[in-house]
């Protein structure tokens, strides 16, 4: 049974198509990766999984229950189906350890000391434990993400979005956010993720979605989306994209 199933998924701005029929099914342990041009409508992808916006049309089944059903809880759903951002989102006013636990206490009702010890747990995961007191103000672009994952992961969700999250980072710092990335993958972790790290999609996806003026062109396996694209447009994307 899939984790997640879009189904025939819209989004409009005013009179401006983003989404025009987004249709795939996220099964358990898949790495999806999504690829395509800036302004292409990958992130608003996940933002409509995550409800950060709302789909024009179409529906979205978590565990085989649309969320949008009205007696499910937003926030219930978002812990389990996580969202790693681009710029972090980490909350200023608190320190790492407290941005890890406070999801935890306020979303899963867990205690204190309980929510401390898998904060603890998964910052030495990403290799952030030495930074537990520190505000986020005075960690590098990596660590924040690093912590960010983190945060994500204190929630124990069943699949994990991650939004171009490389994107805002130092060249030197997109590989230490990579690694835990493919750590994650080993383990068995499901995630989408919109990307342009190509090498990393090719290696670690075991499936991709070409999307292109807010449609999905071509999906499939690395090797045949990668490798062996059948339609124009992704190859003409992904000949732009080996000769910059």
């Amino acid at each position: 049974m899939s984790i997640l199933s879009i189904k025939h998924l819209s989004k409009t701005f005013g009179t401006h198509i983003v989404l025009t029929d987004i249709d795939f099914d996220v099964e358990k342990k898949d790495i999806i990766s999504i690829i395509g041009s800036s302004g292409s409508g990958k992130s608003t992808i996940l933002r409509c999984i995550n409800l950060l916006e709302k789909p024009t049309t179409g529906d979205i089944l978590y565990n085989n229950k649309s969320i949008f059903d009205t007696n499910n809880s937003i926030s219930s759903y978002r812990s389990k189906v996580g969202m790693v951002f681009q710029n972090f989102n980490l909350f200023n006013n608190m320190s790492v350890l407290k941005n890890c636990m406070i999801g935890q206490e306020k979303v899963l009702k867990i205690k204190e000391d309980e929510a401390k010890d898998t904060s603890i747990f998964f910052l030495k995961k990403v290799g952030m434990l030495p930074y537990i007191n520190a505000k986020p103000r005075q960690l590098s672009g990596g660590q924040k993400q690093r912590v960010a994952i983190a945060r994500a992961l204190c929630m124990k969700p069943d699949a994990l979005l991650f939004d171009e999250p490389t994107s805002a980072l130092d060249p030197q710092m997109v590989n230490e956010v990579l690694l835990v990335m493919r750590d994650l993958a080993n383990e068995g972790m499901t995630m989408l993720i919109v990307t342009h790290e190509m090498a990393f999609a090719k290696d670690v996806s075991n499936k991709i979605l070409f999307i292109h003026e807010g449609h999905i062109v071509e999906q499939g396996s690395p090797e045949e989306v990668l490798k062996n694209p059948k339609e124009e447009k992704t190859k003409d994307f992904l000949k732009r994209f080996i000769e910059r």
